[in-house]
């Protein structure tokens, strides 16, 4: 049935219709106006915040999708009746009827990512994964979502403020870094504007009206800079569109942050963009050395994004150059597709392709990162980690990597060698025990950069351990590391498990459930699991706990104990110093870091628990103290008057002759440092060490650690940090 619109409603339409034949291959414009006609039907009794008709929302998010992500006219009709479902009686079926079915799964994928943002923020992990299951079955849900958030952003005003800055916080964390990984920078730039304007407004309006005050400087300035770039390019007759643009205002905002600059400080404000009308990706090159001919260039400022693509495909020359009076300024130098494909990303790919469909094979590249979030990622995961890693993962730009035999690996910026080991397969990164960067051994958790050629050393005896999680920056490290541990751990518990029935047994004793707490109970555990881990790990023993009249043989503990280790050094410095309001308060240190004397340290007021002492560089305390900043408490360790405290490290490496006497040397001819106690175990031409040394403080230690790395076939040297030891 078709429905009578008013004259300017008519407008609109043809309007539409009108981007959609300049934007789109191919445009069914009786489904676009019936899809228009029903849209206006289902809100037009419907008003937003702002006072004018609901109808206008969807008509917007539609020419978004046209003009600005164009892709197909089934992207724009989803567009149109993106919110019908929600809205109004008519359902999924009825869409797909009158519609299509393609139309009906991205109109439902849609919606159900506009409710699963409407929880707490504990539940946003979960929502991510709802977000990315959408988006893997069709693109298209993501655009449209895009399109949506893109103009619920610029109508923000209307809305409540503390609904102003979820929202803002919103886009800046979960769709500004999808809409980067997708390609699309447009997109990206604004909604980071946007929410930048929301989240803290006096920052955003300083910046804004510095850049408006220096406008006419830097068009000066560009003019300058640009006039003999001009001449080269039309003296061999290139064909070009060549702009410059101040960086935007977020971006700008993160510079001075990260570099504690003041705005008068960040000097690469401008960005010089060419793009040539060309398909001929050498010609950016020639372009290239006319610029490196006319303005010198920064070696380490050169990025070459032409032969190595990013994962979302953007390709572009980047270079920096010290243009007129010795000021920064960033070149840009791409195609014009190469353009398209930045600023419009998998909806450009879309119009450089013949004969596309929803279910393009190519378009898998775009989504397979997302797959692998899913694929090694564990349901017993917390939320806050899958949360944590998942945002880091999309900030990050990447650096590319190459195996011994010349293939290329992308990574996350700031990955180690265990990263490069998992991406390789999970049973390499699991035997990891060391690892060679462009020939020389370095530590499992050195920062490896672009252009690094790794080759990673393996020992059947080697398994990760928890300090791995410190120090990896994938999702599928993280989560493989993860995995191993509760493996490892269920093990060592139902062999724990399994010593106690057999002596029961052997003892013909009898212990229910209720027998069994009371002795774990008694025995100080927190419970059965630690109580049996600790059976296993032949820390207590059964014949004194269940027949203390016995006299059973002493058996030697291991000198090198975390838990005898930390009390110790404790023990030396004496107890921590509370300041302010807080003293006699109870405290104990927190297990996720084991403070010792020297460390940096803080205390944390928690619910029921007296103060936590962290380590200041905790990464528990620091998300933590994200919304509960107010916890905390200054704490120091009282002065020793030259005292010692204890510090043990883990030293591996390979088993050559007289290894045990340079480190015993490194350690002694170092101010006269006095060693505790020392443990070395070997096997598959590898060696495993702990020592324990006597130390004045945290720079003592580290000099320490600094001296044994130099050693010949040293892998690594960590601190004790967990009891994972």
């Amino acid at each position: 049935m078709e429905i009578t619109i008013s004259i300017k409603h008519q407008r609109m339409l043809e309007d539409l219709l009108k981007i959609c034949r300049t934007n789109l291959p191919s445009v069914n414009e009786e489904l676009i106006k019936k899809a228009f006609q029903l849209s206006f039907e289902s809100h037009k009794n419907d008003f937003r915040a702002s006072g004018e008709p609901y109808f206008n929302h969807p008509y917007e998010v539609a020419m978004i999708v046209a003009r600005e992500i164009p892709l197909d006219d089934i992207s724009v009709v989803s567009a149109l009746l993106h919110d019908v479902v929600e809205d109004s009686d008519i359902g999924l079926g009825f869409i797909s009827k009158e519609f299509s079915k393609e139309v009906a799964e991205i109109v439902d994928g849609v919606t159900k990512i506009g409710g699963v943002f409407k929880g707490q923020e504990i539940t946003q992990a979960e929502n991510y994964r709802k977000l990315l299951l959408s988006m893997v079955k069709d693109v298209r849900v993501i655009l449209v979502k895009f399109a949506d958030r893109l103009h619920n952003m610029r109508t923000l005003e209307f809305v409540h403020p503390q609904k102003q800055r979820r929202i803002a916080k919103e886009t800046l964390e979960i769709y500004a870094p999808f809409a980067h990984r997708f390609g699309l920078g447009i997109l990206k730039w604004e909604l980071e504007d946007l929410a930048f304007k929301y989240l803290n407004k006096e920052a955003y309006e300083d910046i804004a009206k510095k850049i408006i005050n220096t406008r006419k400087e830097r068009e000066v300035f560009i003019k300058k800079f640009s006039k003999p770039i001009l001449d080269k390019l039309n003296e061999h007759e290139l064909k070009y569109e060549i702009g410059g643009r101040p960086k935007h205002l977020y971006s700008v905002y993160r510079k001075m942050i990260i570099q504690n600059r003041p705005f008068e400080d960040i000097y690469d404000l401008l960005a010089i963009r060419i793009i040539l009308e060309s398909n001929d990706a050498n010609e950016c090159y020639y372009v290239l050395g006319i610029i490196n001919q006319l303005y010198k260039p920064i070696p380490d400022r050169f990025k070459d994004f032409i032969s190595i693509p990013k994962k979302n495909n953007y390709q572009s020359i980047h270079t920096t150059v010290i243009g007129p009076d010795g000021k920064l300024i960033e070149v840009q130098i791409r195609t014009r597709k190469m353009h398209e494909i930045a600023e419009k990303g998998v909806a450009a790919h879309w119009k450089y392709k013949e004969n596309t469909s929803a279910n393009d094979t190519d378009l898998e590249d775009w989504v397979n990162w997302i797959r692998d979030v899913f694929e090694h990622s564990t349901k017993d995961e917390a939320t806050k980690e899958i949360l944590a890693s998942f945002k880091l993962n999309l900030y990050q730009d990447e650096i590319y990597i190459f195996t011994p035999k010349g293939d290329l690996k992308r990574l996350p910026l700031n990955s180690t060698p265990v990263d490069f080991a998992f991406e390789i397969h999970s049973n390499v990164g699991y035997k990891c025990i060391g690892a060679k960067v462009n020939g020389k051994i370095v530590p499992l958790d050195t920062v490896i950069n672009s252009g690094d050629q790794i080759e990673i050393i393996t020992s059947k005896n080697q398994h990760p351990n928890k300090n791995w999680l410190q120090f990896v920056q994938t999702h599928k490290a993280k989560n493989s590391i993860r995995k191993f541990l509760n493996r490892e751990e269920e093990k060592v518990l139902e062999t724990g498990k399994e010593i106690w029935e057999r002596k029961i047994k052997k003892l013909k004793l009898s212990f229910n459930s209720d027998d069994l707490l009371k002795l774990v109970r008694k025995l100080k555990f927190e419970n059965n699991r630690h109580f049996f881990r600790a059976i296993a790990e032949d820390k207590v023993n059964l014949d004194e706990i269940l027949n203390p009249t016995k006299e059973t043989e002493e058996k030697a503990v291991p000198e090198v104990q975390f838990e005898k280790f930390i009390d110790i050094a404790r023990g030396n410095a004496g107890e921590v110093l509370i300041e302010g309001d807080h003293k006699g308060f109870a405290y104990s240190y927190a297990k996720c870091c084991n403070p010792i004397p020297g460390d940096h340290v803080i205390g944390y007021v928690t619910i029921g628990e007296g103060i936590k002492i962290h380590r200041k560089d905790c990464k528990n305390l620091i998300n933590m103290v994200k919304t509960n900043s107010e916890r905390l408490v200054p704490v120091t360790w009282p002065k020793t008057n030259g005292a010692f405290f204890v510090a043990g490290l883990t030293i591996r490496g390979d088993d050559v002759p007289g290894i045990l006497k340079d480190i015993s040397n490194s350690i002694t001819t170092y101010q006269n440092t006095n060693i505790k106690s020392v443990n070395i175990t070997t096997g598959d031409s590898l060696f495993k060490g702990t020592i324990t040394v006597f130390v004045k403080d945290l720079e003592h230690l580290n000099k320490l650690i600094d001296r044994l790395k130099k050693n010949r076939g040293i892998y690594s040297v960590e601190r004790f940090d967990t009891d994972a030891q």
